[in-house]
């Protein structure tokens, strides 16, 4: 069941939110109820049955605290792929 729901936002950034979902042929409404589905989404990671392989793996890699995960990720690939 849909309910109505009013908000108060700036004007400009309304604008633009309308100008986006037209842009990607969908409703405002749609855009922000998927939004606030994400956002609201439970994680069962508890849930998930991890194989024993997987078991013994997990925590046995530790990242230094400083490691800048993106920009190793970009070096690793373009020395792959370059």
């Amino acid at each position: 069941m849909n309910t109505k729901l009013t908000l108060t936002i700036e004007q400009t950034i309304i604008a633009k939110a309308k100008k986006y979902a037209k842009d990607k042929g969908r409703s405002l409404s749609d855009i922000i109820e998927n939004y606030l589905k994400a956002i609201t989404k439970e994680d069962n990671i508890e849930s998930i049955d991890l194989t024993p392989i997987v078991k013994s793996l997990k925590g046995t890699f530790k990242a230094p605290q400083k490691m800048d995960y993106k920009k190793e990720l970009s070096k690793r690939l373009t020395e792959k792929y370059l």
